[in-house]
């Protein structure tokens, strides 16, 4: 909402974040490393699209997008061996998004 009410009318904006595109583990998601990492604080990519539309955005793009992968050493201090292998084949979980969009004239 600040950015729209920021921009005038005919500006654009674009911004990287990291989104979800499924369901983290709790175990995950309560990890202090993976707060900070902007991983367990992600939103879910639909979730996050659907918040710049709502604020006045009507033509939103996806201009990149590109996998997250977190190291195998790091994710199996919170998963079991199963849990990272059922992590692992949840496809790619955990991506970058690039996102432009225009404010109306």
């Amino acid at each position: 909402k600040e950015i729209y009410r920021v921009l005038k009318p005919d500006g654009h904006f674009s911004i990287s974040d990291v989104v979800l595109t499924g369901e983290l583990p709790a175990i995950i998601q309560s990890a202090a490393e993976m707060y900070a990492g902007c991983v367990a604080g992600a939103l879910k990519k639909d979730d996050y699209l659907t918040i710049i539309k709502k604020a006045g955005f009507p033509a939103v793009s996806i201009v990149r997008e590109k996998p997250i992968t977190i190291p195998d050493t790091m994710l199996s201090q919170y998963l079991s061996a199963r849990g990272l292998i059922t992590f692992k084949n949840s496809g790619p979980l955990i991506i970058s998004i690039t996102v432009y969009a225009e404010k109306p004239e």
